[in-house]
């Protein structure tokens, strides 16, 4: 029993090359398909660029008005009054384009996730096939260090905003798939067997009933991809991304407080802002409005 126990201390488990059978593959597609890539490159560079030139073609205090103004018509007048005085702030501490610019990152990337996100937890929560392949893979990007993501998209896609918007795609995807699968998963069975008891057809209850009855858990997964694009936008900014990422690491690696500060304070003024605009689509949603008269009054 010791001997056993002694060979057995001193076994070692040979290593298996994950990490260079990864390299590897990144290689092979980087020398296979590099057109793709730098097509991928043009469209996003593109739609980045154009938006954040659409943002910042007014003039600073006309669009701190127009944010004003749709904060007011969507909510409230006190968020009004805090999206005056948060972009008045922005804006006097001379971060305005640079959060113009992690605003266009920040939409860009969302609307990728959510065009990806959506259909694939419609395809996981229809399809157990696909959710059991989903799911491990959606594990793996919740768990993997959001810095790791960068390395591939250094390699594959250079510095800028392309590996910038690609990371936080990757990074902010997770939750459009898994929220809107559990959403339509708890949709009343009930109801979807009336439907094809009246001979509806799967794409007449999927737009008819099982989406909008989902609609408040995919309006819940599109508001976590938005907040997570804005933490990994930050993130990205060690890898050239423009915006408010690359004054908070041009800050740490200079140690300025007072510019590291004013970055990030402007980080939480438009992690609040698309919060607050996010939840309030969710609010106005027709299942929302339907509870909400059906709820007791008094």
């Amino acid at each position: 029993m010791s001997k056993a126990f002694l060979y057995a201390a001193q076994f070692e488990l040979p290593r298996i090359p994950v990490g260079t059978s990864f390299k590897a593959l990144v290689d092979w597609l980087e020398s296979s398909i590099g057109p793709v890539f730098d097509f991928i490159t043009l469209v996003l560079v593109s739609a980045v660029s154009g938006l954040t030139y659409a943002l910042t073609f007014l003039p600073e205090l006309v669009m701190v008005l127009l944010f004003t103004a749709l904060a007011l018509w969507l909510r409230s007048w006190r968020f009004a009054l805090f999206s005056l005085i948060g972009f008045g702030l922005i804006a006097s501490m001379r971060e305005f384009h640079a959060a113009m610019e992690t605003l266009s990152l920040v939409l860009v990337a969302s609307v990728i996730a959510v065009l990806i996100g959506v259909p694939l937890g419609i395809l996981a929560a229809r399809n157990s096939r696909v959710r059991m392949v989903v799911r491990p893979v959606l594990d793996l990007m919740q768990t993997m260090p959001a810095f790791v993501y960068l390395i591939p998209a250094i390699i594959f896609f250079n510095i800028g905003e392309t590996p910038g918007v690609v990371a936080t795609v990757i990074f902010s995807l997770p939750p459009a798939v898994r929220l809107t699968e559990l959403g339509i998963r708890q949709v009343d069975k009930e109801v979807v067997e009336a439907g094809e008891a009246f001979g509806a057809p799967n794409r007449k209850i999927l737009t008819g009933i099982q989406l909008p009855l989902a609609m408040p858990s995919i309006m819940a997964g599109i508001n976590q991809v938005i907040m997570l694009s804005l933490s990994m936008v930050v993130i990205a900014g060690m890898v050239g991304a423009p915006g408010l990422g690359t004054d908070i690491y041009q800050a740490v690696t200079r140690v300025q407080l007072d510019l590291g500060f004013e970055a990030g304070l402007s980080v939480v003024i438009l992690a609040v802002y698309l919060d607050r605009i996010t939840a309030v689509l969710s609010d106005r949603s027709p299942v929302a409005r339907a509870e909400r008269k059906a709820a007791p009054t008094g």
